[in-house]
């Protein structure tokens, strides 16, 4: 089964590889192979997920461990790895039929493709990464493809949102290569289960090279202070990389290594668990009211995307607050099951709602929302999967934003947090604002003339928004306890078991 693994690297680098070395005689090879490499690698994740709970490890190169110190590439999936899987795999796969027919308006197609693969690969990489050296070279990976796809359309907006976005991310990576040779100068390794076990038990140490992570992964997460990036790369980039932007390479590159390292890593304690949860909660707060104001269809998202990613990183540092004072243990469950259960939501909702961005900008040309209106009528399909995922995002029932927002507040409260779910409620209803400002400006009031004769989007863009819409109420049954054991407890047990990481992966 471990076997299996480097084909979530090897699929998408060939068939990048594929697309721009025969798509010069074959200009639509990209399209062709692109939606059979994703379903493949879709039905992959999904065997791994009904496989479940079992920690799959798979050495490239299977050298024999010398003096105790694991030789080998590792690839690693385990409960954590597979949500992420299931986020980059479905996301990738809706995301690449959208733009089967959204990139027909570029000249490059060939290209658009074969960059699209390598940040596949690359966020593919990040995750199943079981030495950090290589998550760091698989994460460079996803970060050059994206810096070049932020500006395919090679308009000036473009080009200096791509710029900015390079010059802080390669702040972000020069971060975390640092922190990767303190690491690797102190331990001896870079092998993430073996660093678990021989990081020296030096607070001082453990807290400096923790900052440097948390400043490293948090830019490339877009967390409030480090989030000035995002607006402009999200809202700029063509629409299905917005999608992949916002939906999931933040979590991908970001997030989850926060969450890795955090919890099966590094010795959870109040000072890191503290500076998380005031991250989240800054982000949450900072992104809304950034959001509130603006008339930009895909920069309102954009901050909103800065905004829900405080709710999930909200969750994960409460449960670590818990933990690292000795609360009870099921209030921490309760809140790492929130900030999971609503990093799978936000990547489907909002992934939904830059297509919709998408959709509205292919048909009339714009995103400003004082020149829009109206269009319900005449993009019904559009119209009705964004009102899905504006409800969504708000947390309003019965779509899937609302239950996870439950659980992070009832978690925040059981804890003791009491301004802290105040400040999820609060957020939640200027969301709410937010998103209705958006219905009414954009596809309800006065159509204007000029857009008399706009249809709707083509099929494949018109069926990927449909799936994610009906997926915002679907996965509202993770709510379920028997669902929920099936795709989140496994990821939950991965964090809480945080002692048995390095033995579930080298046997030590």
């Amino acid at each position: 089964m471990g076997s299996l693994l480097p084909l979530y690297i090897i699929i998408p680098l060939g068939t990048a590889f594929l697309t721009l070395i025969f798509g010069r005689w074959l200009h639509n090879l990209g399209k062709y192979l692109i939606i059979p490499a994703m379903l493949f690698l879709t039905g992959l994740t999904i065997y791994f997920v009904s496989q479940i709970p079992q920690t799959v490890v798979y050495r490239v190169g299977g050298f024999a461990d010398v003096l105790n110190i694991p030789v080998a590439i590792f690839l690693v999936a385990d409960g954590l790895t597979n949500i992420l899987l299931l986020i980059i795999s479905i996301v990738g796969l809706l995301v690449a039929l959208y733009s089967l027919s959204y990139t027909k308006q570029y000249t490059g197609e060939t290209k658009f493709y074969a960059l699209f693969c390598l940040m596949l690969a690359g966020m593919y990489g990040v995750v199943i990464a079981g030495d950090i050296f290589n998550l760091f070279v698989f994460l460079e990976i996803a970060s050059i493809a994206s810096y070049t796809l932020v500006a395919f359309g090679i308009e000036k907006q473009q080009l200096e949102a791509t710029f900015k976005y390079q010059v802080l991310g390669g702040v972000s990576s020069l971060i975390i290569l640092s922190a990767i040779g303190f690491i690797y100068w102190t331990t001896g390794t870079l092998n993430l289960a073996d660093i678990a076990r021989q990081l020296p038990q030096v607070k001082s140490f453990q807290l400096f090279v923790s900052v440097l992570l948390i400043g490293g992964f948090g830019l490339k997460a877009a967390l409030v202070p480090f989030h000035s990036w995002l607006p402009d790369a999200h809202s700029s980039a063509p629409s299905p990389i917005s999608a992949m932007l916002s939906g999931v390479l933040i979590k991908a590159v970001g997030a989850y290594v926060i969450i890795r390292l955090f919890f099966n890593i590094f010795q959870i304690n109040y000072q890191i668990a503290m500076t998380i949860t005031v991250l989240g909660t800054l982000s949450m707060i900072v992104g809304v009211f950034l959001a509130i104001g603006q008339w930009d269809f895909k920069r309102l998202l954009a901050y909103h995307s800065i905004s829900q990613m405080g709710y999930v990183v909200l969750g994960i540092g409460i449960g670590l607050l818990v933990l690292a004072t000795g609360g009870q243990e099921k209030v921490a469950i309760l809140a790492i099951t929130g900030g999971l259960f609503h990093m799978l939501n936000h990547s489907i909702f909002k992934a939904l709602l830059f297509l919709n961005a998408g959709s509205v900008e292919y048909r009339t040309g714009t995103r400003d929302l004082k020149r829009l209106g109206g269009l319900a009528e005449k993009m019904p399909i559009t119209s009705g999967s964004s009102f899905v995922a504006s409800m969504a995002i708000s947390g309003i029932p019965p779509f899937n934003g609302f239950f996870s927002k439950v659980v992070i507040i009832f978690a925040a409260i059981q804890a003791g947090y009491y301004w802290l779910a105040f400040f999820a409620v609060v957020v939640s209803i200027v969301t709410l604002a937010s998103f209705t400002k958006v219905q009414k400006y954009a596809f309800y009031g006065e159509l204007p003339a000029k857009y008399e004769n706009v249809k709707e989007s083509p099929f494949g863009m018109s069926l990927s928004m449909t799936i994610l819409a009906i997926l915002c109420l679907i996965m509202s049954l993770l709510i379920i306890p028997g669902v929920r054991e099936i795709f989140l407890k496994p990821a939950v047990d991965v964090l809480m078991d945080a002692s048995k990481y390095s033995v579930k992966v080298i046997g030590l």
